[in-house]
């Protein structure tokens, strides 16, 4: 498969290095000559350094006949005439970022398909999804869903007053009659391991557990964590990302909105009736106090600078307020924030890479539906080959990498967390989770020798 990405900031950079690693050939063009070094060094891609919106230099890397183009630099407006340049000179199907929601609005004057564009997506859009997810469950790290909702894979923190602590895989799944869960990844001091049944849960680490969605309760009752909701949200900052959850948000809960720009805050408070808007400083730690941040729920910091929300997360989690969700630009961070545990970290970066990834693998008969590089795993969905070795003995029988894991079983619709004793047939659907480095080789056994 061909793939030409316009645009290698930090949403191309890791597109291109999840798509990279699975023997993608993987085109990237870029004005930038330090973003340009930069996939030089560390990715496994062709580098063509110019304009992506010239014909010349798409040209150049081969945009005929190619699988896909995507669109994301900066600028909208790049990324919509690169789009119908690619088109035109005959590239299968793009998909572009755009920061500008309107252009996807009914009465929008340009609409990105007549640009070619067969798939858009909105950052800003993508990750207020994400947000919401977490503000609806806010015992938890990290949350995603899989098969159209049915599943969760959620990370929760686990304490020492948790129950678990100390107890194994296998004796806390043989200790659940009532229903099954999976252990996808365990994080603790900067180390992502894949548990199996040996291992032990400790204090100071993330779990990241795999459960069907309507047995959620229960998980968190086995655990030892309160089942709390969420009904009073302060928001620090209205960028877009802020006006979005709000508007969102102000029908279902009590929500406040801190904005340190008083005309901005003058604005905002016009076009949210329901929001409760104040001007002020959301790192001004008297005023937190003044606003008993400690009777907030959750707090989300998403203004445009993402220190700010890093200091501002820190402060309402300090004054304790239950949640604290932090936006993040620089995708570096993500695993170190998490890892201190002081509140669940979101990249819109991060979740439009994710977006496009499972886009693009969604239509091959093995799919990873996702680069989880804050959790160093990959979820991998695989339909076993008829003949191949895991159709021929139970998952306890088979000698699957350390790295891996089966987690769920889809049979005809039928959703099962896998155990040591199933058996898989070639009319089922794996979702397995992995290291990146043992992909391959797990792949290998759903392959007919």
């Amino acid at each position: 498969m061909r793939i030409i990405i316009i645009g290698v900031g930090e949403v191309g950079f890791h597109v291109a290095k999840a798509l990279s690693q699975e023997n993608f050939d993987i085109t990237v063009i870029d004005i930038d000559p330090l973003k340009c070094r930069r996939a030089t060094e560390h990715l496994d891609v062709i580098v063509v350094e110019g304009n992506g919106a010239s014909p010349k230099n798409l040209l150049k890397a081969n945009v005929e006949g190619a699988d896909y183009v995507l669109a994301l630099t900066r600028s909208d407006e790049v990324n919509l005439i690169s789009s119908q340049q690619a088109h035109v000179l005959g590239a299968k199907k793009i998909i572009a970022r755009l920061r500008n929601q309107q252009y996807s609005e009914r009465d929008s004057i340009i609409r990105p398909e007549k640009f070619g564009v067969d798939l858009l997506i909105h950052p800003e859009k993508v990750v207020c999804q994400e947000i919401v997810r977490l503000i609806c469950h806010p015992y938890a790290k990290y949350i995603m869903e899989f098969e159209g909702g049915r599943l969760l894979m959620i990370g929760l923190r686990i304490n020492a007053d948790c129950k678990i602590v100390g107890s194994s895989v296998q004796s806390l799944c043989e200790s659940c009659t009532d229903f099954k869960f999976g252990v996808v990844s365990v994080k603790k001091n900067g180390n992502t391991v894949i548990p199996w049944s040996d291992f032990v849960f400790e204090e100071n680490s993330t779990v990241n557990f795999i459960v069907k969605t309507n047995r959620l309760e229960n998980l968190l009752e086995l655990i030892g964590i309160p089942a709390v909701t969420t009904k009073r949200i302060m928001i620090s900052g209205g960028s877009k990302i802020g006006r979005s959850l709000a508007e969102e948000l102000q029908d279902k809960m009590s929500v406040r909105m801190v904005e340190n720009r008083r005309d901005k805050a003058g604005i905002i408070a016009n076009q949210l009736q329901d929001t409760m808007v104040i001007h002020a400083d959301g790192t001004d730690v008297e005023f937190l106090k003044s606003e008993n941040v400690h009777e907030i729920d959750s707090y989300i910091a998403v203004t445009e600078n993402e220190r700010t929300n890093l200091l501002s997360g820190f402060l309402a989690h300090h004054l304790g307020v239950k949640q604290a969700i932090m936006h993040m630009v620089t995708t570096d961070y993500l695993p170190i924030i998490q890892e201190i545990g002081i509140g669940a970290v979101v990249s819109k970066n991060m979740s439009t890479v994710n977006s496009i990834i499972r886009e693009i693998r969604s239509d091959q008969s093995e799919v990873s539906l996702i680069t989880l590089d804050e959790l160093d795993v990959e979820a991998i969905e695989i339909m076993p080959e008829p003949g191949s070795q895991v159709t021929q003995f139970p998952l306890s029988e088979i000698d699957f990498p350390k790295e891996s894991i089966v987690g769920v079983i889809n049979h005809h619709g039928h959703l099962s967390i896998a155990r040591g004793d199933s058996q898989l047939t070639h009319e089922d659907t794996v979702l397995a989770f992995a290291k990146n480095k043992v992909v391959p080789k797990l792949r290998k056994l759903f392959i007919k020798p």
